[in-house]
């Protein structure tokens, strides 16, 4: 696999590492933008215009989306016009109050609605908004009425255009970043995983169970991302060359991810069995081989360079090879037997997904291949766009809740400034927008960074005016301060606030007001996010408690149709279709979900905490479930016997109906007719359940106890679901 990179081939290994670092290249770009600004300021003697130069690259570069040349040139027009109906109708309504705060309000929720149609969009939005609140430090420098939205759209195109630019000299770099990310995500997931297989006495996995889940969830997110860059080139029509070899490289990831993710058999009792023996030390082993492999891919990725795959996985697996057969001719019970066999389709899994990575050495791309089709999420037409906005108009829309609350918000915040007349209170405005997230625990989080950065900035702040009080050396901070706040933005808030705190700073320098805005800055940070807090607390408050039963619904539905996915291919044989990759996709989206909601629940208000212990206890159960229908999908093979095929048909149909009575009582837990169904379904499994086990060593084997894993889990998930019932019953007559 190369990635040759067509640039710089002579560079020297550590400085093509930095170079080849996301974050570093990133803030690159930034810099040689406020550098341009600030060259062509000293040079044209306009100190008057640098701030809204700089706010302009500022809120350009928070607007970017990732998408080949063409798009991101459409991106670009569909930027400058956001942004320009933002700062006009900012220079136009400023002096009418009135008018002001109602074009505040119902542009604000119209720029987040955007969101509906598509992520970019979403980015954009936010950004306009930003660009909107920039808008008003202008107004109250008195600037006439063309030349700060000027200003702000030229410092905007500029930076625009070095990011085309970029992306012409480096088009495949946001790719290989995106696909560097999951295989490093996937080192991680591995890493956690490889724990379960350490025989410690009375292993208890739901530990482990939820730390995996939680990477697992990072590892969804990491596709995703992977995905949209890949389909954003893929629109263009026929990919290229160096584009096929890394969407087949993302459908090697999401293969392996699938392979990682299932579970052969219950864990503690493999550990139980195999106490005295190496050989789950061994898999161990395995799997953290096979993790510094996915780094090295990663770094290949990075690097633009070809990755070379080790013979120590291969060597990993022989000593596997040595240990079963070795316990094969030492075997003294059926048991052990059985869960030998189960070790032997483990081996099978682990040794496709070292061919997976070997074959990443010297990959063949296929482009006539059928299964290279990605889902598109995206709306294509006016029409498709107007419909997904149509569709979040509702109460129940976690984006038009959004929606409304941060509006609000901005429109409190406007009226503090009215009343109090704050000559700087557009602060307030801006901090509400970055502090207001979709949830409570998200909106904490950036509470407590927003005040920290803010208040280490003005701090520092001090003595940096005192130090630079020259307005070339403030300049200069300045393209320091925006550059850092860049490379700190997206993992550590914090640091990020207090370099763009130090930015604000130096531009009310400018002017002659650095220290005058010192203790205004502190006082409407703190104003702004109470303001926020208050909002999400209180103005449509998504508490997730009240919506876990609807996620565990969609987590056991996706579930359900995933599984159906993969026994309809033990008929017609492995087939990576659309709709399978698209089922397996819904499956784990739906898990990562579901982790999140209960972190997210985990740092709200005790009083709407509920249920802790029996929603972890599901996300284990139904981690563990998708991890065993994962295992099937690993092992797809077409199965020729019609009398195996019933076999398999019966069980899949009593599992399948299980799960739909669950996801029916989840949703509406008043349907009594559910209940009465489940009982019967429960007193079913708990008569008939268990793992019925075998000692042969076929495909069938293997389905038949993958399928009876996951009915073992039924009677528990009722249990648990009749639990939940009586809580949502509890809550709806109080």
């Amino acid at each position: 696999m190369s990635f040759s990179l067509p640039r710089f081939p002579s560079m020297p290994l550590t400085l093509r590492e930095y170079w080849a670092n996301h974050r570093i290249n990133d803030s690159i770009r930034v810099l040689i933008a406020l550098m341009g600004v600030a060259l062509y300021a000293g040079y044209a003697g306009r100190t008057d215009i640098v701030t809204p130069l700089v706010l302009g690259v500022i809120a350009s570069a928070l607007a970017e989306v990732d998408d080949h040349l063409w798009g991101r040139i459409k991106a670009l027009g569909v930027t400058l016009t956001c942004f320009a109906v933002a700062s006009f109708s900012v220079e136009l309504l400023y002096d009418w109050p009135w008018l002001f705060a109602l074009g505040l309000t119902v542009s604000s929720f119209g720029f987040i609605m955007l969101g509906a149609i598509g992520e970019r969009y979403g980015t954009i939005a936010f950004a306009s908004l930003l660009l909107a609140v920039y808008t008003m430090l202008g107004m109250e420098q008195g600037s006439d009425l063309w030349l700060q939205p000027m200003m702000l759209l030229s410092g905007a195109f500029w930076y625009g255009l070095l990011s085309l630019v970029w992306i012409v000299i480096w088009p495949h770099r946001p790719v290989q970043h995106r696909l560097a990310a999951v295989f490093r995500q996937t080192a991680t997931y591995m890493e956690t995983k490889s724990s379960l297989f350490h025989p410690v006495a009375e292993l208890v996995p739901q530990p482990t169970r939820i730390a995996a889940a939680n990477q697992n969830a990072q590892v969804v997110a990491a596709l995703n991302q992977a995905k949209a860059s890949l389909l954003a080139r893929a629109r263009r029509g026929r990919l290229t060359q160096r584009h096929q070899t890394l969407l087949q490289t993302y459908f090697i990831a999401q293969d392996i991810h699938e392979r990682v993710s299932s579970s052969h058999y219950r864990y503690q009792d493999l550990a139980a069995h195999f106490f005295h023996s190496d050989i789950l030390f061994r898999f161990e082993a395995l799997l953290n081989v096979q993790a510094r492999a996915c780094r090295e891919v990663a770094q290949a990725l990075s690097l633009g360079i070809s990755y070379q795959h080790h013979h120590a996985g291969q060597q990993a697996l022989t000593a596997i090879q040595q240990s079963m057969a070795y316990l094969a001719k030492h075997q003294d019970s059926h048991t052990r037997t059985a869960l030998l066999n189960q070790l032997q389709f483990l081996y099978k899994n682990l040794e496709t997904v070292e061919q997976q990575l070997a074959s990443l050495s010297n990959l063949a791309v296929d482009s006539r291949a059928q299964e290279n089709e990605l889902a598109d999420p995206d709306a294509r037409s006016l029409g498709e766009m107007v419909f997904r906005i149509r569709q979040q108009l509702t109460f129940r829309s976690l984006r038009f809740r959004h929606a409304v609350r941060l509006s609000l918000s901005l429109l409190a915040g406007y009226g503090v400034i009215q009343g109090l007349s704050l000559e700087h209170g557009f602060w307030i405005l801006m901090t509400i927008q970055f502090v207001c997230q979709t949830n409570y625990s998200a909106t904490r989080s950036k509470l407590k960074e927003r005040i920290v950065g803010t208040v280490a900035g003005l701090l520092l702040g001090v003595p940096a005016l005192y130090l630079f009080p020259d307005p070339s050396s403030q300049l200069a901070l300045m393209v320091v301060t925006g550059v850092l706040f860049f490379a700190f933005r997206t993992v550590q808030y914090t640091l990020a606030t207090l370099f763009i705190t130090l930015l604000v700073l130096m531009c009310f320098s400018q002017f002659g007001e650095g220290f005058a805005v010192i203790l205004p800055r502190l006082g409407d940070t703190v104003i702004g996010c109470l303001i926020a807090v208050a909002a999400v607390r209180y103005v449509l408050p998504d508490w997730q408690a009240h919506r876990l039963r609807g996620i565990m619904t969609e987590a056991l539905q996706a579930n359900r149709d995933y599984l159906a996915h993969v026994i309809a291919q033990y008929r017609v044989g492995k087939r990576d279709t659309l709709t399978y990759r698209i089922a397996r996709r819904q499956a784990h989206n739906a898990d990562a979900e579901l982790t999140t909601a209960i972190s997210n629940m985990l740092a709200e208000p005790g009083r709407y905490r509920t249920n802790i212990e029996e929603t972890f206890r599901f996300l284990c159960l139904n981690n563990a479930m998708l991890s065993y229908i994962s295992a099937l999908g690993a092992h797809r093979s077409r199965m020729d016997d019609e009398v195996n095929h019933q076999k398999v048909a019966q069980l899949h149909r009593d599992i399948h109906q299980g799960l739909t009575q669950l996801t029916e009582l989840l949703a509406q837990p008043t349907n009594h007719d559910a209940l009465l169904a489940l009982q019967t379904t429960d007193d079913m499994h708990q008569t008939h359940g268990g793992y019925g086990e075998t000692v042969d060593n076929t495909p069938l084997t293997m389905v038949l106890q993958q399928l009876q894993l996951i009915q073992r889990m039924l009677p528990e998930l009722n249990q648990l679901t009749l639990t939940l019932r009586q809580q949502a019953l509890k809550q709806s007559r109080a």
